[in-house]
């Protein structure tokens, strides 16, 4: 079984996790120019992304009957991806208001968000509950100081959920690599990556160990269940549309 060898260390999470946003503010720049973008209001949209990205994984997890102030949460609460991406949209929208931006940016964004996952989760795989019993020798094991740390069992193989999330982010940038450019309409790239992600997540969070709220469901899969169907219905005119031929070079 394998170990873990940063639980519970906080640098090394916020490490990779400001690695991962260095890396998709990157991809930003590069696919900004590829796409020949020069608006120099698309980077304070770019920075309400990131900065209501943080706000929103603090504050929209804030749990109120546990008696913390949104101060102390902010230090030591949890934080949660969706939340994140709920932030992050809403700056995205907040950004394009202030600054008079009518464009969609959603598929210059989806790669970059997608890029900054595979990172930060790398992160969370070192640090945090790797998730539930595997019922196999495969998974991750933890000391018992490190189970009761992390609120897991020691000695047992977990499965290692963040490597799931990290293999499917790859997988989804590599596919939104090659099909960057050839989806019918504005922001169709985006729609899809973040449906298929809500679909993944669904999924995945039956063994990530998360506190079961009802009907042997986590807060994360009741949060999906109210948006997938509005995100299905979103992503349905991307499939009654045919690809756009690839185009080679930059495009305008």
């Amino acid at each position: 079984m394998i170990g873990l060898p940063f639980a519970g260390d906080g640098l090394v999470h916020a490490g990779l996790l400001g690695l991962g946003i260095l890396a998709a503010l990157l991809f930003y720049a590069y696919e900004k120019r590829r796409r020949g973008l020069s608006d120099p209001r698309l980077w304070p949209i770019a920075g309400f992304a990131v900065a209501f990205g943080a706000i929103g994984s603090r504050v929209l997890t804030w749990d109120v009957s546990r008696q913390v102030s949104l101060a102390d949460w902010w230090g030591n609460g949890d934080r949660s991806i969706l939340a994140g991406l709920v932030g992050a949209w809403f700056g995205v929208h907040l950004g394009k208001r202030l600054t008079g931006y009518r464009e969609s940016t959603g598929d210059l964004l989806a790669p970059a968000v997608a890029l900054a996952l595979v990172i930060g989760r790398v992160g969370c795989l070192l640090t945090e509950l790797p998730g539930t019993p595997t019922g196999g020798a495969w998974g991750i094991s933890l000391t018992h100081g490190q189970a009761a740390m992390l609120g897991g069992l020691p000695g047992v193989g977990l499965h290692p959920s963040f490597a799931y999330e990290i293999v499917f982010h790859v997988a989804a940038f590599a596919l939104m690599w090659r099909y960057r450019d050839r989806l019918p309409g504005p922001g169709d790239l985006f729609i899809c990556y973040v449906t298929s992600y809500a679909l993944f997540r669904f999924g995945v969070e039956f063994v990530r160990g998360n506190e079961v709220l009802w009907l042997g469901m986590s807060r994360p899969q009741w949060f999906l269940l109210m948006i997938l169907p509005l995100l299905s219905w979103r992503m349905l005119p991307v499939f009654g549309k045919p690809l756009r031929p690839k185009l080679e070079g930059r495009v305008a």
